[in-house]
């Protein structure tokens, strides 16, 4: 069994984001980068399945040389390969571009993308590479179980959770639930040095290009201080609701 699960190069929550040239461009002095979250939990679920099916798990990632560093993290929690498709992405429809192109190239049965990238928030991959590959895509999975060449699958919606039985191959959209936070694999020595051994392949995107262009970014307003209503004071609420809030 063949397993893709695409990686995003994203901050760490705890950075202090900046903008420079006038505000066209994030500026990543100091700033920590860590493999995406929801990203994180489809690998850990991908390399269960290794461990109990013997499936081959590649991470793929779109971007520089920045983002080698958590490719081979990956490889330390235990992926068997890694690739690297060297250009700096723009949009989500380029980075679905350019990771259609390495499943066009290999048969993978099980495309593990996160539900969202922290940075973003696009949401978008997923859906975009399934509609290229025209195979089967669900998002906001929180549970996943083989049956031969059948996947049993569960995902939050409106209201509750939904379960569904889908053909592979597929793609998935991995969020917490699918593992949890505390099952999530630290690196040891051991990984870390088995992963100097495993290939991180840099191929040539096939494609740059791009639909959508940031013009510049703006950090939301500072918030104000707080303003405390008494109790007793309802009139004094609702004029502060209705003319300030604007919430009514």
């Amino acid at each position: 069994m063949n397993i893709l699960v695409c990686i995003s190069n994203v901050p760490d929550t705890t950075s202090k984001i900046n903008f420079k040239e006038n505000n066209t461009a994030f500026d990543t002095q100091g700033v920590q980068f860590i493999i995406n979250p929801n990203d994180e939990f489809g690998l850990t679920r991908a390399i269960w399945l290794q461990q109990k099916l013997g499936a081959k798990v590649t991470v793929v990632t779109v971007g520089d040389l920045s983002c080698e560093p958590i490719l081979k993290k990956c490889l330390a929690i235990g992926a068997d390969k890694a690739i690297r498709i060297d250009v700096k992405p723009q949009d989500g429809l380029q980075v679905a571009s350019c990771l259609a192109s390495i499943c066009k190239k290999t048969e993978y049965d099980l495309v593990i993308t996160g539900r969202e990238s922290i940075d973003y928030n696009g949401g978008m991959v997923g859906g975009i590479l399934a509609a290229q590959l025209k195979i089967p895509y669900l998002a906001n999975c929180i549970q996943l179980e083989l049956e031969g060449s059948n996947i049993n699958l569960q995902r939050e919606i409106d209201g509750g959770k939904e379960n569904l039985t889908a053909s592979l191959p597929i793609v998935i959209g991995a969020q917490k639930g699918l593992v949890e936070e505390k099952d999530l694999i630290i690196p040891n020595m051991r990984g870390i040095m088995q992963a100097r051994q495993k290939p991180l392949e840099i191929v040539a995107p096939e494609t740059t290009i791009c639909y959508s262009l940031v013009q510049n970014f703006e950090k939301p307003e500072e918030k104000g201080p707080v303003k405390l209503v008494d109790a007793e004071d309802i009139d004094g609420l609702i004029d502060l609701l209705e003319n300030e809030a604007k919430v009514l």
